[in-house]
């Protein structure tokens, strides 16, 4: 085993967080909920509401037996809620075509509706124990800064960055499972993007930008997206909190106080509408 995968996985033996989908008694699709959950929202924002889906929609038939709009109202505050969505169409493609399961294959989970690359990985790792590499941001970051000895990882390569990964990980599925879940802990709690824990990491001797005096990063970088704070996102966030609250269709004077400018608001309007999210329901909007 690589010395890095060797300490990572040590040091994961007791540092690694007690969380639910890690059980052995998980099921893939707790599994696969956690892993679109987490997609750029943090673990304390996740677990509340995987507990409250896991306890009303404990399987993919569960789940595709409600209209989906029960899936966005459900998903609250989690960001991004076209995952909601995404989800909903996931579990009713296992049910259809799957007969209510998982399935295990990575090129299968690829085939779901949206279950990208790094999801389809995860839950063949995570849920089925297969040997893949799995890589995230933290991954990279941990990658980037002990094995490249950079402060950063540069804009995502897919080929590149699993090749790199793959370079640590056991040959062993078990302790490959392992690593891929330590490698992100370690990320996560220790190797953060904004602060390196170096005293805390068990890998801080052996690690290349530690060893080169922690150069500052000076090459490519990712795009920076844009505010939040009085975008079109805001905007869609504050229509669907109203779609959520009501069980009955929202009309248009009843979201015209909502944000001052009415052009902004109905392009909100519109975007929720093409995305699904919402529709038009008699003289007011709602949930799908």
């Amino acid at each position: 085993m690589h010395p890095l995968a060797a300490a990572i996985n040590a040091w994961y033996a007791s540092a690694g967080r007690d969380l639910p989908w890690r059980h052995a008694d998980a099921s893939p699709w707790a599994i696969l909920l956690s892993e679109v959950m987490l997609q750029q929202t943090p673990v304390n924002r996740v677990l509340p509401a995987w507990t409250a889906w896991m306890a009303r929609w404990p399987t993919p038939t569960d789940l595709a037996a409600v209209p989906p709009g029960e899936a966005v109202r459900a998903w609250q505050r989690l960001g991004y809620p076209r995952r909601a969505l995404r989800l909903h169409e996931c579990a009713s493609a296992i049910v259809e075509s799957r007969g209510g399961e998982v399935p295990a294959d990575v090129d299968a989970l690829l085939a779901l509706p949206g279950i990208g690359d790094y999801t389809a990985r995860a839950v063949a790792v995570f849920a089925f124990g297969q040997r893949h590499p799995v890589v995230d941001t933290n991954v990279r970051r941990v990658i980037a800064r002990a094995v490249d000895g950079n402060a950063e990882p540069a804009p995502p390569a897919s080929r590149r960055d699993l090749a790199a990964t793959e370079a640590l990980l056991p040959e062993s599925p078990a302790d490959a499972k392992t690593f891929s879940v330590a490698i992100m802990e370690l990320g996560a709690l220790v190797c953060t993007a904004r602060v390196a824990r170096c005293g805390d990491c068990p890998v801080a001797a052996l690690c290349a930008w530690r060893t080169a005096g922690f150069p500052a990063y000076d090459g490519p970088r990712r795009a920076v997206q844009a505010k939040y704070q009085g975008s079109d996102r805001q905007v869609r966030g504050l229509v669907l909190r109203e779609l959520r609250a009501s069980h009955r269709p929202v009309t248009d004077a009843e979201l015209a106080p909502l944000w001052t400018d009415a052009a902004q608001l109905v392009r909100a309007v519109d975007g929720l509408i093409a995305d699904g999210l919402a529709v038009r329901a008699g003289d007011g909007l709602a949930l799908p």
